[in-house]
C-alpha cells in the first residue's frame, strides 16, 4: 500500500515537473521578475535617465524666489517622484530664457503681479509638463501668493505666522491594549496583506485547476480504468491530493528563489547611487515590523500558521479532486469548480477588509471557518484582533474539517471516478453519499 502510494506520488510529480511548459513558464517568470526589479535600469539602458536634472529658471521681480524655492523643495522631499529638480533664479529676460528651451530638461517660470495685486505664474517648456511637475509648481505658487498677500497687508508678524502655519493635531489613543507603535500597524498591514494573501490565493487557484485537469485527463484517455484495477480508489485519491499539494509548494519555493535572484541581479548591475536599494527597502520593512511588534506575534504563531496553510491546501485539493471525479471533461469541471472559486474570493476580500473591521464579531467567526480561515486568521492575528489561542483553535477546526472532507469525499470519489456519464451530476453525488451511509 505504501509503495503504491509513493509510486503514484512520484509519477504524478514527475509528470508535472518534467514537462517543457513547466520549465518554460518558470524561466519566463524569472525573466519577468528580473525585469520588474530592474525596471529603472532597463529604461536607462534604452535611453531613459532617472538621474537627469530638470532645471527650473525662475524670473521674478517681487523678491519671492526664496519663498518659492523653499515651498517647492518641501513638496519634493515629501513625495516619491523620480524627477530631480534644480531651481535657479535668473536675471535674464523671459525672451532670452525661452530661447534656451530646446533643452527638454529646462523649464522657465515667470512670476508676475497683476493689477489686482494677485500673483500669476507663466510656465514655458519645450514639451508638455508631466502632471507631477505641474502640480508642484501650482502648489508652490499658491503658497507664495498667500504669503505675499499677507506680508503686504496691515497684519502684524505674529498674525501672519499664525495664519500661514499649519494647525496642530495631537493624536491621543486611550485604548490600553494598544502600544505606542500601533499607529504604524495600519500602514504596515496594507503591505503585509498584499504580500501575504495574493501568493497563497494564486497557489490555491493553481492547485484546483491542475488537479482537475489531471484527473479529467486520466478519465478521458481511459487510463483511470487501468490505474484503479491495480490500486484502490483511496490510494489513488491520496496520491493526487499529496502530489498536487507538493507541486504547488515546490512552485512557491521556486518563486521565492527567483525573487532572490532578481534582487541579486539588481544589486550586481545597479549604479553606485542605488546599489542595494531593494535590500534597503527590505531592511526598512523589517525594522518597521520589529517596531510594531509583528515579530513578537510571528514567532509563537508561525507553526500554527504553517499548519493552517497545509490543512487548507489539503482541503481545497480534496474538494477539487471530488469535483473532478464527478466530471468527464474540463468544461464540466470548470462549472462545478465555480462555488469553490466563489468561496476563495470571499475569503480574499474579507482578508483585505479585515483592517477596517477591527473588533467585529463577524471577522472573528470567519477566521474559524475552514476554506476561509487560512486567508483571514493569520492577517487578523498580525493585526492583534485575535490571540494565539484563537489561531490554534482555527488550525484545529481546519484539521478536523480536512479529515471530514476526506472521509465523505472519498465516498463520492469511489462512485464517480469510473463514472463517465455527465447526466444528473448532483443527483449522483447525493445518492452516493446516501448509499455509503447506509
Amino acid at each position: 500500500m505504501t509503495n503504491k502510494l509513493k509510486f503514484l506520488i512520484q509519477q504524478s510529480l514527475k509528470k508535472k515537473v518534467s514537462t517543457k511548459w513547466f520549465k518554460i513558464v518558470n524561466i519566463f517568470i524569472l525573466i519577468l521578475l528580473i525585469g520588474v526589479f530592474n525596471l529603472d535600469q532597463i529604461i536607462h539602458f534604452f535611453g531613459g535617465d532617472f538621474e537627469e536634472v530638470k532645471k527650473i529658471y525662475v524670473h521674478e521681480d517681487l523678491g519671492v524666489f526664496e519663498l518659492f524655492e523653499n515651498n517647492f523643495e518641501t513638496l519634493i522631499s515629501s513625495s516619491e517622484d523620480f524627477e530631480n529638480y534644480e531651481i535657479e533664479k535668473s536675471d535674464e529676460d523671459v525672451e532670452s530664457l525661452k530661447n534656451k528651451l530646446e533643452d527638454k530638461n529646462l523649464i522657465v517660470l515667470d512670476i508676475t503681479l497683476s493689477d489686482d495685486l494677485n500673483i500669476n505664474g507663466q510656465v514655458y517648456s519645450y514639451d508638455p509638463l508631466n502632471s507631477t511637475t505641474e502640480q508642484f509648481l501650482q502648489m508652490s505658487l499658491n503658497n507664495v501668493k498667500n504669503t505675499y498677500i499677507l506680508q503686504n497687508s496691515n497684519l502684524s508678524e505674529n498674525e501672519i505666522i499664525s495664519l500661514t502655519s499649519n494647525a496642530m493635531l495631537d493624536k491621543v489613543v486611550t485604548n490600553p491594549n494598544l502600544d505606542e507603535n500601533s499607529k504604524n500597524k495600519d500602514v504596515l498591514s496594507s503591505g503585509l496583506i498584499l504580500v501575504f494573501i495574493i501568493p497563497f490565493f494564486l497557489l490555491i487557484t493553481m492547485l484546483t485547476q491542475m488537479l482537475g485537469a489531471e484527473i479529467n485527463d486520466e478519465k478521458s484517455t481511459r487510463g483511470m480504468e487501468i490505474i484503479i484495477s491495480n490500486v484502490s480508489p483511496k490510494i489513488h485519491f491520496l496520491s493526487k491530493i499529496i502530489a498536487s499539494t507538493l507541486f504547488v509548494f515546490i512552485q512557491f519555493g521556486i518563486l521565492i528563489f527567483d525573487i532572490f535572484i532578481a534582487i541579486a541581479v539588481r544589486n550586481l548591475f545597479a549604479s553606485s547611487l542605488d546599489t542595494g536599494a531593494v535590500s534597503s527597502y527590505i531592511n526598512n520593512l523589517t525594522s518597521l515590523m520589529h517596531d510594531t511588534g509583528i515579530f513578537e506575534l510571528i514567532w509563537p504563531g508561525v507553526i500554527f500558521i504553517l499548519l493552517l496553510f497545509l490543512f487548507s491546501f489539503l482541503s481545497y485539493a480534496i474538494v477539487a479532486g471530488v469535483f473532478a471525479s464527478m466530471t468527464t471533461n474540463i468544461e464540466d469541471y470548470q462549472q462545478l469548480q465555480t462555488p469553490l472559486m466563489i468561496i476563495l474570493m470571499v475569503g480574499y476580500y474579507i482578508a483585505i477588509m479585515s483592517s477596517t473591521l477591527e473588533g467585529s464579531l463577524f471577522i472573528k467567526i470567519v477566521s474559524y471557518i475552514p476554506l476561509l480561515s487560512f486567508l483571514v486568521a493569520p492577517v487578523i492575528y498580525f493585526l492583534g484582533q485575535i490571540t494565539l489561542v484563537d489561531l490554534i483553535l482555527s488550525t484545529l477546526i481546519c484539521f478536523l474539517a480536512t479529515c471530514l472532507f476526506f472521509h465523505y469525499g472519498l465516498r463520492i470519489y469511489k462512485v464517480g471516478i469510473l463514472n463517465y456519464s455527465s447526466q444528473n451530476l448532483w443527483t449522483r453525488i447525493f445518492k452516493s453519499l446516501k448509499k455509503q451511509s447506509e
